[in-house]
């Protein structure tokens, strides 16, 4: 029982084991989730999906194998807007005009229908009996009355209960990790990074402690309290600026976001090309320079250090003391990285830059070296890995294409 259905998420990608197989099957001949399509749905998702990323993953083949969702070739990434299914103005037929409406003529003729208005329409719709929208007689939409069509979205006061298909949209959409960037997945790419330990102010209850200091003291109440469990992992973070970055600017902008929310500690510092004597805090105030040796001495070994950039320069400008394009650098930039290399030993390099491209930039090339291999691309696995990298010095990224 629900064996394809295992094999299938097994297929797509979701790390299921037999284990959860199991406990899904336990957990139904005990009566869990019996008579309630939405209640089996969270029981498999909440033994199936161990990790937030594969939610998005899961609703979808969760969808093909018991509601026939494959049956409509939709694109990969059609959204219906919104406001074409805001309940507004709904309608009120009397059962001689409901008995008038005339169904579209079966399935196959339905979904033929419904693939041309994906294609088409542009606006939103109300009261109609042809288009995509809210309030009418049409196949396709939701809160009106068809015999026979699909509803979109949810229905006020849920609806005629007539719907061949339901095509709501999925709540955690972007979470995948096969899909776009944005801040939300960089947020969970970065928890990988987390490091919880106990310090400060003893605040929280340590029960199993309790419990023993308490037999030990002859049934007299002990309480054992212990400082609560915060992520103290702390975090440079060190953003390349302007040039050919320009293009990946907003990708850096809502990387510095998740960044800024998921570590407590974070001192971040902005640079061009390559790290040399001195960094700034502003981009409007680049001037105002904060000297690079001076960071060094602030932040101990503790910190984990992360640069961000896409590599591409002259080689002189990471190898020769004066190769810098904005001014002259008494040291090269390959002696100030160096220094970082030495200091910190937790350390990572995120390129924007497709990975497939990278063999073909001699100053890629040199920087991948100078980072012992630690340059990892600004993707959503590569980010997960350059985290699990920050715990660990001796793992590095070998891209696929060299």
């Amino acid at each position: 029982m629900f064996l394809d259905f295992f094999l299938l998420l097994r297929h797509n990608g979701l790390p299921v084991s037999l284990k959860e197989y199991l406990s899904l099957l336990q957990a139904l001949e005990k009566g869990v989730a019996a008579y309630s399509t939405d209640d089996f749905y969270y029981l498999c998702r909440t033994v199936m999906v161990k990790d937030e990323k594969f939610l998005d993953r899961f609703d979808v083949l969760f969808g093909q194998y018991f509601k026939g969702m494959e049956a409509i070739a939709l694109p990969a990434q059609v959204l219906i807007p919104d406001e074409w299914l805001r309940p507004e103005n709904l309608p009120n037929l009397t059962d001689e005009e409901k008995a008038l409406i005339q169904a579209m003529g079966g399935w196959e003729q339905l979904v033929q229908r419904f693939e041309e208005l994906l294609r088409t329409q542009k606006d939103r719709h109300e009261g109609g009996n042809r288009q995509i929208g809210t309030g009418g007689t049409s196949a396709f939409g939701s809160n009106g009355y068809n015999p026979e069509g699909y509803r979109l979205g949810k229905a006020a006061g849920g609806g005629n209960r007539s719907a061949v298909k339901v095509w709501e949209q999925r709540d955690f959409k972007n979470f995948d990790d096969q899909t776009e960037l944005n801040t939300r997945n960089l947020k969970i790419a970065l928890r990988h990074l987390r490091e919880f330990t106990r310090e400060g102010i003893p605040d929280e209850l340590n029960l199993d402690g309790t419990i023993h200091k308490t037999a030990r003291n002859g049934g007299l109440l002990d309480l054992d309290m212990v400082p609560s469990k915060q992520n103290r992992v702390k975090v440079l973070l060190f953003l390349d600026v302007g040039g050919s970055m320009d293009d990946h600017s907003l990708l850096c902008s809502q990387l510095f976001s998740a960044a800024k929310h998921e570590f407590k500690h974070l001192e971040y510092f902005y640079f061009h090309n390559c790290l040399y004597e001195t960094v700034w805090k502003d981009n409007a105030r680049r001037n105002e320079r904060i000297s690079t040796m001076e960071v060094l001495h602030k932040y101990n070994s503790d910190y984990k250090v992360i640069i961000v950039g896409d590599g591409y320069m002259s080689p002189y400008e990471i190898l020769q003391s004066g190769g810098s394009v904005e001014h002259y650098n008494d040291e090269a930039g390959s002696v100030w990285l160096q220094r970082f290399i030495a200091q910190y030993p937790y350390h990572v390099w995120l390129n924007p830059t497709r990975d497939a491209y990278w063999q073909y930039a001699p100053s890629i090339k040199l920087l991948r070296t100078l980072f012992n291999r630690r340059m990892f691309p600004l993707t959503i696995e590569g980010i997960s890995t350059a985290m699990k990298a920050l715990k660990n010095t001796r793992l590095f990224y070998e891209p696929a294409h060299g």
